[in-house]
């Protein structure tokens, strides 16, 4: 281990060390928040940066990692998570595969998990290949059904296909629940990026990538999901563009770091790009720090071409997130710190 690395190591204990100490201080911190993260990953960087922000929350306490579900079907999806998961130094945390037969489209980045320095993987990871993983629907009803009741947030920052196929489970040996009874128990919320509910560049009929990429499993999601869902539109993340002077100076504390590299290569600075998937991120295990603003209640409808359509209701399941001008800086500060955050033990 590296003089750094013994450093950061040590920060860590001593923080745990000292909190330990301090019986007299502060009340104690709230559980870390249960989550599922559901990700189209390959597709575009931000959910790359938006696993970063998850890892760094877990590191805080903040939040633990269950699982990781894929939508976007390219064999090299389930070992990139992988190999970010143990760049991280979790490298035992499980990942589903889809099964629902999407097009996939050429990624930009996937491929870092095959590049090689000398004989070694530059990113070690153990899954090979993301048809080597389980069904997604499997290992979500496996992470449910172990979980005390009203307890996991799930986030979904791609297509809507593995939640839906949830839906549509029967009882069988992981549970006797249907995968709807499963959501309805042991779920507290779905904290989704999807949709948009402003207008965007004078359209005020936008159709937002993740909807439009699977739009009946989209629909059934909308129609039939049993737990309250709070929606981070387009609108979210186009207004938090991540700055690119973060790619260029902030992960210089390793000799190669996979979300930089991915940023790079998806599409290199002075790019700024927007923070879709790490809003909702954000928004699912930090909900009580006021970043965002709410609509009120009401619902949302997939229209037939992928509009979401939201209906005020008082007694309605589903609520958007809004940004105010002056809570842009904060939200963009605090991703910037969890993106860049260095993993509590850094890679050899």
């Amino acid at each position: 281990m590296n003089v750094n690395a013994f450093l950061a190591c040590g920060l860590v204990s001593l923080t745990v060390a000292v909190s330990a100490q301090t019986a007299s201080g502060p009340p104690p911190k709230s559980p870390p928040v249960k989550i599922i993260f559901d990700t189209d990953i390959g597709n575009d960087v931000d959910d790359v940066l938006a696993l970063s922000v998850i890892h760094a929350l877990q590191t805080r306490g903040d939040c633990e990692l269950l699982g990781v579900t894929i939508t976007k079907p390219d064999e090299l999806a389930g070992p990139f998570v992988d190999a970010m998961n143990t760049f991280y130094g979790r490298p035992n945390i499980p990942v589903g595969f889809t099964r629902a037969g999407l097009t996939n489209v050429p990624s930009r980045f996937l491929s870092l998990v095959d590049v090689k320095d000398s004989d070694h993987l530059r990113y070690p990871h153990s899954l090979k290949r993301s048809s080597d993983a389980p069904p997604a629907t499997q290992l979500l009803r496996t992470l449910l059904s172990r979980q005390p009741d009203d307890s996991v947030v799930i986030i979904q920052t791609g297509f809507f296909s593995n939640l839906a196929a949830l839906l549509d489970t029967p009882g069988d040996s992981i549970s006797p629940l249907t995968g709807r009874e499963l959501v309805k128990q042991k779920v507290r919320f779905l904290s989704i990026m999807a949709g948009a509910f402003q207008t965007i560049a004078g359209n005020n009929h936008y159709c937002e990538y993740n909807v439009i990429n699977d739009i009946p499993a989209a629909q059934k999601l909308a129609s039939e999901w049993p737990s309250p869902i709070v929606w981070s539109g387009f609108e979210i993340g186009f207004a938090v563009p991540y700055p690119a002077t973060s790619i260029e100076r902030d992960f210089a504390y390793v000799p190669h770091h996979p979300t930089a590299e991915a940023y790079y290569l998806y599409n290199p600075p002075p790019h700024n790009r927007p923070t879709w998937d790490l809003t909702s991120v954000l928004y699912a295990v930090l909900s009580d720090r006021g970043y965002f603003d709410f609509s009120p209640p009401g619902r949302v409808v997939v229209e037939k071409d992928g509009f979401t359509r939201f209906t005020p209701a008082s007694n309605g399941r589903d609520r958007f997130l809004i940004l105010k001008e002056a809570q842009i800086p904060r939200v963009k500060e605090a991703l910037v710190q969890l993106v860049s955050q260095p993993p509590a033990c850094l890679p050899k």
